[in-house]
């Protein structure tokens, strides 16, 4: 735990199983992992980023697979527990016809008892940046309580912390996604909305200026907003406003694309670029990144996500 983080994530890991074609007809399916907080880190990291990961990991079958993956990815993993029990899973399908296939298991994983026990003091101030999400907080209330931790010595350090509701009604109430992000968001730096899911639902806005302005009066600096019906991102901070189009129309499987692009972001920002600049290098990242299958799987490394950015 001795060397110098640049971003420490907060979250769960999951098993992914995917298909290019329906589950229902599926033969064979394809296994890695994801999980939105473990993507984030994984594409910080592979743009440059060290990143390290906090979480829990269950003494089941996957146990090997998941720790050795996370180490061959050069993730800090120090912080990971191991403990008995089981990871959860999700599955993926695409159908030729129709909306992609997305069913998960995560009750009572391993992940669900991460608690205030997991954020260490001294691990959490080697780092310049915290990031956590509203999929973290949802497990479970000892995994909220984690989250809510982390962030206050972070904030208390000056540290710059970042957030996404990453809102999913399939896995909490919007008034219990409203009430977690009430209780973090005096320590927040950064925080990146989708309008439709995030901003429309939490705080019941359905323009992207008008919910960064809702943001900065509540003391956040920097706000990103996706907007799928503008085909882009709006980036906020110190008053300006700036678009930043999607890089591509050509979707393989979007899962996992905003989670790349906040850690692309975070990435940029910890690097010198202005959030303006982090925003572009980070929509290239996604681009490239749901071309491909699979949330961690297809995420881009530096020379590629690079090349892309500064040949535009």
């Amino acid at each position: 735990m001795g060397e110098n983080l640049d971003i420490i994530t907060i979250g769960e890991s999951l098993i992914e199983l995917s298909s290019s074609v329906s589950l229902a007809y599926s033969q064979t399916l394809d296994k890695y992992y994801g999980g939105d907080t473990l993507c984030t880190a994984v594409a910080a990291q592979r743009l440059g980023s060290k990143t390290g990961y906090i979480s829990r990991v269950a003494n089941d079958p996957f146990r090997e697979y998941l720790l050795d993956a996370w180490q061959s990815e050069g993730l800090d993993i120090s912080q990971v527990k191991l403990i008995d029990g089981f990871n959860g899973i999700y599955f993926v399908g695409h159908p030729e016809d129709g909306e992609k296939e997305f069913v998960y298991y995560r009750k009572k994983t391993a992940a669900t008892k991460l608690s205030i026990d997991d954020i260490s003091k001294d691990y959490i101030l080697s780092a310049d940046v915290i990031y956590a999400t509203g999929v973290t907080q949802s497990l479970s209330l000892s995994a909220k309580e984690a989250v809510n931790k982390a962030f206050q010595i972070a904030a208390e350090n000056n540290m710059t912390t970042a957030y996404d509701p990453n809102f999913d009604c399939r896995l909490w109430s919007i008034q219990d996604a409203k009430d977690a992000f009430g209780e973090i968001s005096d320590y927040l730096n950064i925080v990146f909305l989708n309008l439709e899911h995030d901003a429309v639902k939490l705080f019941e806005i359905d323009s992207p200026d008008k919910c960064i302005k809702y943001l900065w009066d509540k003391g956040i600096k920097i706000v990103v907003v996706k907007s799928a019906k503008d085909r882009g991102y709006f980036v906020g901070f110190e008053g300006d406003m700036t678009f930043i189009k999607f890089q591509t129309d050509e979707i393989i499987d979007s899962t996992g694309s905003g989670d790349a692009f906040n850690g692309a972001f975070l990435h940029g920002m910890n690097s010198g670029m202005t959030p303006f600049e982090a925003a572009k290098l980070a929509s290239v990242d996604a681009a490239i990144q749901c071309k491909g299958m699979g949330a961690i799987k297809s995420t881009p490394y530096k020379e590629q996500v690079y090349q892309a950015y500064y040949g535009q």
